[in-house]
């Protein structure tokens, strides 16, 4: 059984236009619920600064604080992985 060669070089090359809209990555929900979720990251680190006792080792400096940051950061990705349904 012979196998023929094939010339790689000589095959016609197309031309493929990407043509694409400019579009942005996110629409404004998306810009709107990343906004939200600084500001209850802001919030969980306000918390955390507002604590009376020595060194922050209270309620809201070692509980509070940490789980509204947490659930923040948790709140940033949903924002950018949120995609309306169209």
């Amino acid at each position: 059984m012979e196998y023929k060669k094939t010339d790689l070089t000589k095959k016609p090359v197309q031309k493929v236009e990407n043509i694409q809209n400019p579009a942005f990555a996110f629409e404004k929900i998306n810009y709107i619920l990343m906004i939200v979720g600084v500001v209850v990251i802001t919030l969980g680190f306000t918390i955390m600064a507002m604590e009376d006792a020595q060194h922050g080792f209270g309620f809201l400096g070692l509980t509070l604080g940490p789980i509204v940051t947490f659930v923040g950061f948790m709140f940033e990705i949903f924002a950018i992985l949120y995609k309306k349904k169209k």
